[in-house]
């Protein structure tokens, strides 16, 4: 049986760069012809997405995109899904696993690996080239006999690696010797390159540096990338930065998205930072809500802890506010269920509380958990979120909760079937378990299009698509690697 040629991305500490390197080596070896496909053994990330048998991270979804690859579990056989600082949810080959999510760390990675080779193998006898992706560092000693992410899956692949450092933290050419310098020799040997990324400057400033490192170790650096913020690809690891309004336009609407602990998915908001005019806000005081148009309350992986973050923080109090002055408020998922009058959760998934009141709803947390792709359509909308109206959209959910009326209150309005969406009487508040509404092309259209015309005359309302997004990120780097490197990694 044949078997693919394999390039790994490892990194010398969370945040290097890792993940939208990958996507851009997947897209890059698409188009030279290749069948591609990215691999994650272990992915610890809240931003998920619904594939071919379950769920997955969403970098890996995102990944095979770029690669032109259907996206299934395979390709993230393992990812953990942080609840608490020292609890996870344990979902293997898609699927949650109660047991695994039990298990002590270092005997889960034991019990784990043969599914994980298994994929692996799998990925590399069906396509030309496997993409795979570290985590974190693959020098962290004291996690090394049980870490299955990097080096394992480097030597069970025979992978052709790539080391990428954050050289804008100061430090680059020590993380990357050190890095190198605690891998045993035969891993030493999977080197094959070091990447400077997020350089700012003259890169001949660089000098002599890259050849002393090329001294010490054998390795060459083969690329420095300079900074770029506006790629377009989501952050692996939600990275919350000011630089969210695109590029060249005045902002005429300010979004905030409250950053609870648990926040998930909020990836799905990347496009709204790509809308001319948009600014995007990550709050955690009422003080960073203040002057905001919107108020988004974003999907959580534990929604009652993540509302007593809220109140803690007076957030609940300025929600509020916000909502009785007009204001437009959006719950997402975990969003929505925080916008009703409480949860109930008779199995201990998640724990009961009392809601912010805003939508007469409640929720029930179920033991089964809701994992699927949806087409469906807004109904009637009124009030400020009207332009939505009859928009046909597509997305997924991923949730334990199920949401219902609350009997004894005042009806809300369910604009969407099979209690996928509901609005205020007063229209400005909107909740939806329908993850990727900003995703869809209909629903920006619908909501900022308008806008745009009467605002910014002569802008454009489109968003860039994620082909436009993939092939800027391969040409990138195809014009900042040195000439044959990427050739010849899978030669």
């Amino acid at each position: 049986m044949s078997r693919a040629r394999s390039v790994m991305v490892l990194g010398t500490t969370s945040g290097a760069g890792k993940s939208w390197l990958t996507t851009a080596l997947c897209r890059w070896y698409a188009r030279q012809g290749l069948k591609v496909a990215p691999f994650k053994a272990q992915n610890m990330s809240n931003n998920a997405r619904v594939v071919a048998g379950g769920e997955i991270g969403s970098a890996q979804y995102f990944q095979s995109l770029a690669a032109n690859a259907v996206p299934d579990v395979r390709m993230n056989p393992l990812l953990l899904k942080p609840e608490a600082d020292t609890r996870s949810q344990v979902v293997l080959m898609g699927q949650v696993d109660a047991a695994l999510s039990r298990m002590e760390w270092r005997g889960r990675s034991a019990s784990v690996w043969p599914v994980v080779a298994r994929a692996l193998d799998e990925l590399l006898a069906e396509n030309d080239v496997v993409v795979l992706e570290g985590a974190g560092s693959p020098a962290e000693i004291n996690l090394k006999a049980s870490d299955i992410v990097n080096m394992r899956s480097a030597q069970h692949a025979n992978a052709q690696c790539l080391l990428v450092t954050d050289i804008d933290r100061g430090g680059a050419f020590a993380h990357l010797y050190g890095t190198w310098a605690m891998l045993p020799a035969e891993e030493q040997a999977l080197i094959k390159g070091f990447v400077l990324n997020k350089f700012r400057g003259d890169a001949g400033l660089l000098a002599p540096g890259p050849q002393m490192l090329q001294d010490l170790t054998g390795v060459p650096t083969v690329a420095t990338l300079p900074m770029w913020w506006q790629h377009g690809l989501p952050e692996e690891d939600g990275v919350f930065d000011d630089r969210t309004t695109a590029a060249g336009a005045a902002v005429h609407t300010t979004i905030a998205i409250v950053a609870y602990p648990r926040i998930s998915n909020l990836d799905e908001f990347q496009p709204l930072k790509n809308v001319p005019g948009v600014r995007v806000k990550w709050v955690r005081s009422p003080a960073e809500l203040a002057g905001a148009d919107w108020v988004i309350l974003p999907g959580s992986k534990h929604t009652s802890g993540d509302l007593a973050w809220l109140r803690a923080q007076g957030l609940d109090r300025a929600v509020a506010a916000h909502a009785e002055q007009g204001g437009r408020v959006l719950g997402v998922c975990g969003g929505l269920q925080m916008l009703g009058e409480g949860l109930i959760d008779p199995h201990g998934i998640d724990g009961n509380a009392p809601g912010l009141g805003l939508l007469p709803l409640v929720t029930v947390f179920e033991a089964e958990k809701t994992v699927r792709h949806r087409h469906a359509n807004f109904g009637q909308l009124h009030g400020p979120w009207a332009a939505l109206s009859g928009v046909a959209v597509q997305g997924y959910e991923i949730h334990h909760g199920q949401t219902a009326q609350h009997p004894a209150m005042a009806v809300a309005h369910p604009v969407m079937a099979d209690s996928l969406a509901w609005q205020n009487v007063g229209g400005n508040v909107l909740g939806s378990y329908l993850h990727g509404l900003f995703e869809d092309a209909g629903v920006l259209q619908a909501l900022f299009g308008p806008l745009l015309a009467e605002k910014m005359p002569g802008v454009s309302a489109k968003v860039p698509t994620l082909d436009a997004v993939f092939d800027g990120l391969a040409d990138y780097i195809d014009a900042h690697f040195a000439p044959g490197v990427l050739q010849g990694l899978v030669r």
